[in-house]
Formats: structure tokens, C-alpha cells, sequence
């Protein structure tokens, strides 16, 4: 029997993990002296806790080896608890390879531009409720349809939050576009005119996204950067799903965003 200052140091396992183990029930002492309250331990409990040392560096939960070490599984049972090890490790793996990919792009850029390009996020986009209009153009065109926007919506502005606009490709023009130019409403409006149509826009559970700032008589290159990441990650876009623009003031004032969000799903 060893005291539990000659097993932490056979086992170079610290005092304070050797005691909270004793707390959660994973490694109990063999023995505690009931006058000192000592703890002792057995030398063959040096073979479990060199198992819980193996099944931590694994990555196992302590729950999970506790569950390992005192319960009776058959073959199936263990092989069941590592496979689902191996599953976990493996998504792990994609998301941290997907996060050294986006490290290895920056660097790039970095290298190629002297400046740090803005990140691409993946964010679930809520339902929304909308007033639009649709019309068929360019993005040239955009100025033009916003102001036509601005003149149907009126006096209701007050209830409208920021422009939105939906597009994909046209089935009739190689060179335009099927646009929807409205607002994101904040709270019920009367339609002001029976050229506007109030309509939800669905759900996205993962939409990439991109945001630039609106830089006056410049085109914005959100969406071919967004469309290149997007090729450049292996993703898909979304099939009949349009992709948005959100138009975002400064909460300062002055400058305007253009956030451009991209339906995809995985590879």
C-alpha cells in the first residue's frame, strides 16, 4: 500500500487530481486510515489509473471512462463507445481542417494584397416578413429600382427597417438578373399600393455570408469573392433558392454595408 503522496509521484499524477478523483468515484483510495483520514492505494491501482490517463488523452469525457471502467460491456458495447469516439474526432478533424483553410487563405491574402480581406460567416437567417417588388435588370439598375421602391413605399417607410434585395439568375436574359427590391418589415403596413406584395421569406439554416462597405460609383465585389470562397471551400449553393443583399446604415451615420448572404449546404 502506498500513501497517496508515494502513488502521485509513482504515477506522476498531481495530488489535486489524485483527490478529485476520489470525489467523482473514479479512482477510489484501497484504503483510508479511519484516525489520520489518510488515503493509501493498492500498486495494481496503478493499472486503472494508467487507463484513465489512456482513455483521457483519447479524449474521452471523465463521465465516459467512468462509464468505461465500472460498468460490465460486452465486445459490441466497447466498440459502439470507440466508434462514436472515432465519428467525433473525425467532424472535429473537418471543422479545424475548414478553420486552417481559412488561416492559409488570410495568409495569403495578406502576402498578395498587404490587408486582411473581411471573413466569411455562416449564420442561420431567420424568417422574414418582407414588402417587395419584382422586376427583371441589372446591377446597374439597382438606384434606379430602390428609387421606384422608395415611391411605391411612401409615407409607410416609417414601418420598414433596411432595403433588401433577392436575385438569381434570369431564365430569359443572360445578362440580367430576377430581382426582388423591398424592405424588411418591422411591424404590419397597409399596403400603400398594389404594385408592393407582403410575403415571408423562409427560413436559411446556413447562409454564407459576406459584408462590404457600398463605396459610391464603385461595383461591389461581394458576391463574386463570396461565390469564389464558395467554390474555393467545395461547398454547394443551394438549387431555386435566391441569394439576398441586406443594405445596413452605420449605426454613426454615413457610410452604408451591403451584406450579401448566400444559401449553401455541405459537399
Amino acid at each position: 500500500m502506498f500513501k497517496i503522496s508515494e502513488f502521485s509521484r509513482l504515477s506522476r499524477v498531481s495530488l489535486k487530481t489524485l483527490r478529485f478523483y476520489d470525489q467523482i468515484g473514479i479512482l477510489k483510495p484501497a484504503d483510508i486510515d479511519k484516525e489520520t483520514g489518510y488515503r493509501f492505494y493498492a500498486a495494481e491501482q496503478l493499472v486503472t489509473l494508467n487507463r484513465i490517463l489512456m482513455y483521457k488523452d483519447l479524449g474521452f469525457t471523465l463521465q465516459q471512462i467512468q462509464q468505461l471502467l465500472h460498468e460490465e460491456m460486452s465486445v459490441e458495447q466497447l466498440q459502439g463507445i470507440f466508434r462514436q469516439k472515432e465519428r467525433e474526432m473525425e467532424q472535429l478533424l473537418e471543422v479545424e481542417q475548414a478553420r486552417l483553410n481559412r488561416i492559409k487563405e488570410r495568409l495569403l491574402t495578406i502576402e498578395q494584397k498587404g490587408y486582411v480581406e473581411q471573413e466569411v460567416v455562416f449564420k442561420r437567417v431567420e424568417a422574414q416578413k418582407v414588402v417587395s417588388f419584382r422586376s427583371e435588370g441589372t446591377v446597374e439598375e439597382l438606384p434606379m429600382l430602390f428609387d421606384r421602391l422608395a415611391h411605391y413605399a411612401g409615407k409607410q417607410q416609417r414601418g420598414m427597417l433596411s432595403p433588401i434585395v433577392l436575385w438569381k439568375e434570369s431564365e430569359r436574359d443572360e445578362t440580367a438578373f430576377e430581382l426582388e427590391i423591398g424592405y424588411v418589415l418591422k411591424q404590419d403596413i397597409s399596403l400603400p399600393t398594389d404594385m408592393l406584395a407582403i410575403h415571408m421569406l423562409p427560413e436559411e439554416p446556413m447562409m454564407a455570408t459576406l459584408v462590404q462597405r457600398v463605396e459610391p460609383f464603385v461595383p461591389s465585389t461581394a458576391c463574386i469573392d463570396l461565390a469564389k470562397w464558395i467554390e474555393r471551400n467545395q461547398y454547394r449553393i443551394k438549387k431555386d433558392q435566391p441569394g439576398r443583399e441586406n443594405y445596413l446604415q452605420s449605426p454613426h451615420g454615413g457610410d452604408m454595408y451591403v451584406e450579401v448572404q448566400i444559401p449553401i449546404e455541405s459537399p
